[in-house]
Parts: structure tokens; sequence; C-alpha cells
């Protein structure tokens, strides 16, 4: 079994920065790929990024290229999501997945942290 724990949401302004950390217990995440989807109010469940087990990939919803960055630390046992320039739109809660098919697709992740709100303000 895998227990995942999302942290660092919050409110910021539309532009400003937040870094979601995401901690890992049970088995070993290294050799699990990792990715964050985001459900705002109303609205389906979307990818946002995604990281093989090693980090040497990663992929991006068209959304938020060039705005977040994913990383991981198989040492710490943890997944960041480091997100800039925020906008309204990026409003929701976000949750963390780890599972061995990697990818954007909530299909590949077996096991779910319990979400962390982020809230921009206009």
């Amino acid at each position: 079994q895998v227990q995942l724990v999302e942290s660092g949401g919050g409110l910021v302004q539309a532009g400003g920065s937040l870094r979601l950390s995401c901690a890992v217990s049970g088995r070993t995440n290294s050799f699990y790929a990792m990715a964050w989807f985001r459900q705002a109010p109303g609205k389906d469940r979307e990818s946002v990024a995604a990281i093989s087990w090693s980090g040497q990939s990663t992929d991006y919803a068209d959304s938020v290229k060039g705005r977040f960055t994913i990383a991981r630390d198989n040492v710490k046992n943890t997944v960041y999501l480091q997100m800039n320039s925020l906008k309204p739109e990026d409003t929701a809660v976000y949750y963390c997945a780890a599972g061995s098919g990697g990818g954007l697709s909530s299909r590949s992740y077996d096991y779910w942290g319990q979400g962390t709100q982020v809230t921009v303000s206009s």
C-alpha cells in the first residue's frame, strides 16, 4: 500500500506562485510514476502534470505548460508541483497520484491523496 498526503495549497493572488508537496509513505515511491490532477467545482477531474519514476520524463497539460513544474525527490519520498503565474482558472482541489503506468491518464494511477485546495483570486 501507498499513502499520499498533499500540502502547500492556499489562497494566492493572480500572478503569484505556490509549491505543492506530496509526501509518499508505505511502499517506496522509487518505482512509481507520480502525477498531479485537479478538480474545480462543477468540473471533471483533469490532469496537470506527470513524472516518471526516474524523474527523467515529464508531461504537462497544455493549460499549464511553461507555468508549472513537476519534480520528485526519491530520497525524501516527495513529489512537488511548482506553480507560477497562477490564474483564477487554476483554482481547484489538487490531487497527487501514484501508479505504475505513468502519463497523464488517471487510469494509470492506483493511489490517490485527499487533495489540497488552491484558490487564485483575481
